[in-house]
């Protein structure tokens, strides 16, 4: 009985692949890379490079919503063809028939996550490079011009968060900063304005030498206490101006430890709790998303195994409004963990546990 279910799922969960992984790379990457082909000049065999690059962050969506349309389809005809009356006749409870199920759905989940994590995130960052590449835009693995980083503290009066150093820098040439000027306000009762024609870092000591400058201490009523004026100076500032000045990947050409190294080591000094809030819940999606596919797969089987007489675009019209209610929510739940009014934890987390509960919910009226 598992392998027949098994082969009966196999062939629509194919189908589901090819038909949502074509529909979302078309809509996500073929129309823009036809216009890049007729407007900008690029070369079709390297277009086509850029889009075999990019047909993984599709494919790896097409996963759960092929994994909901098999399990619907494959459980609907077993319904319309009373095989599922006669295993129940048999004794076989339906908690057991809809196990394959279950279990393809966990392997869709491992597979899920092997491309998220390996082959998703190189790819996205190797057609990215092939593109600056071909237009003679490659960049600098460093920001060159308008460094510039905010750093938080906790208010005096406790009410909330202060700025307490704003660090810029006109230019870097990758070993050095130069034209800065940082306004810090870490010190209570104490403001400073350092300014230096150019600054590198000390990664023996752990500190910012800074060359050629003035620092400007300010006093309450706002007149300058005194002026200090060096040829070297070493300050104890933070480094994240330096790892910030690097050119780092996007948010999607990151996987797990990626994310987890830039929130710790960027995102998290910086103090900017919306910033932080932002990457903590893009971290916690990343383990969430795989699980889709479990949600998909048993909501699908307790779906298709009512009785019914159902055909195939049937189950293809329900399977879209189930796919355009679930995304929906973990798209309302993304903007309240933004704003705040959700944890990244529950927001990352809430679509995938209300949909598993929903599901279990129909599976129990279904054994009944």
């Amino acid at each position: 009985m598992d392998r027949y279910i098994a082969k009966e799922l196999t062939l629509p969960f194919l189908f589901g692949v090819g038909a949502f992984s074509s529909i979302l790379v078309s809509v996500g990457a073929l129309f823009d890379l036809i216009r890049r082909v007729t407007e900008s000049g690029l070369e079709v065999g390297l277009a086509m490079q850029v889009f075999v690059l990019k047909m993984p962050e599709f494919v790896v969506l097409a996963f759960p919503m092929s994994t909901l349309l098999a399990t619907m389809m494959t459980y609907s005809r077993f319904s319309s063809d009373s095989e599922l009356t006669a295993l129940r006749g048999c004794g076989v409870s339906v908690r057991r028939i809809i196990a394959p199920a279950l279990a393809l759905s966990i392997l869709i989940t491992g597979l899920t996550f092997v491309f998220n994590e390996v082959i998703t995130p190189a790819a996205n960052y190797r057609a990215k490079v092939m593109l600056e590449q071909a237009f003679n835009s490659e960049k600098p693995p460093f920001r060159e011009r308008n460094i510039m980083y905010k750093e938080y503290q906790k208010a005096a009066d406790g009410s909330g968060k202060e700025l307490g150093r704003l660090f810029y820098a006109r230019r870097f040439n990758g070993e050095e900063m130069q034209g800065l000027t940082i306004l810090d306000f870490s010190q209570a009762g104490l403001e400073q304005v350092v300014s230096a024609e150019t600054a590198t870092w000390n990664f023996t000591d752990n500190v910012w030498t800074f060359f050629n400058g003035t620092i400007y201490a300010i006093s309450p009523d706002g007149s300058f206490g005194h002026i200090v004026k060096f040829e070297q100076q070493e300050l104890a500032l933070p480094r994240t101006p330096l790892d910030l000045a690097s050119r780092g990947k996007d948010d999607d050409e990151m996987n797990i430890a990626e994310t987890r190294q830039h929130l710790n080591q960027i995102v998290r000094k910086s103090g900017d709790d919306r910033r932080i809030r932002i990457w903590e819940l893009r971290l916690y999606q990343r383990y969430a998303l795989p699980f889709v596919c479990i949600v998909f797969g048993i909501v699908g089987s307790a779906v298709g195994i009512r009785p019914q007489r159902t055909g195939k675009a049937t189950s293809f019209g329900i399977s879209i409004v189930i796919i355009f209610g679930y995304y929906l929510l973990g798209f309302i739940a993304d903007a309240l963990g933004k704003v705040g009014t959700l944890n990244p934890v529950a927001a990352a987390w809430l679509p995938p546990f209300l949909g598993l509960a929903v599901g279990t919910l129909l599976v129990m009226r279904a054994s009944k």
